[in-house]
């Protein structure tokens, strides 16, 4: 099975060392971290894409660094994961965007790769995805993927709309 995922207009990609330069920006800016948490050092998001690798082995999906189709340009990250990183918990789709591409469907592109994913490759059912409560611009893009709200619950010790979806045909 390909972990690498081809949109009209993205790559993604498993987490890679060689992209930590790029992520490192992405994940150091104050306003891509704003309902994220802090911001990460260099360090950080060496760790983090070590540990983002491991869990690529061990489940056979993670977090996905995203270019422009063709180009080695990063438009940011997204996720097939389980949520809040339990094991018993449903997985959960997720995205991060560099400022410069917001507004322009990317995050709805590559949430949708990830979602198709998980249904196609892994099989799963059924997908969640949370936001920040305050997140509006995320909860926009989990209903044009045709999530449902769920209501808010905690999740990464902090409060979250939920969305759910199931897998079409069922």
């Amino acid at each position: 099975m390909s972990r690498d995922i081809f949109t009209d207009r993205l790559f993604l990609t498993p987490y890679a060392p060689e992209h930590a330069a790029q992520l490192n920006v992405m994940s150091s800016d104050p306003e891509v971290m704003r309902y994220l948490g802090d911001v990460e050092t260099m360090a950080e998001t060496e760790a983090y894409i070590a540990k983002a690798q491991m869990r690529w082995q061990k489940y056979g999906f993670g977090w996905w660094s995203v270019f422009l189709r063709d180009s080695d340009t990063l438009v940011g990250a997204a996720c097939l994961q389980h949520l809040a990183h339990e094991e018993s918990a449903p997985l959960e789709i997720g995205w991060r965007l560099v400022p410069a591409f917001h507004g322009k469907g990317f995050a709805t592109e590559a949430g949708r790769a990830a979602m198709e994913y998980g249904f196609q490759q892994v099989g799963v059912d059924y997908l969640v995805s949370v936001a920040h409560r305050d997140n509006l611009a995320s909860q926009k893009v989990m209903e044009r993927l045709g999530m449902t709200y769920r209501g808010l619950e905690t999740h990464y010790g902090e409060s979250c709309a939920v969305y759910e979806i199931t897998r079409p045909g069922l």
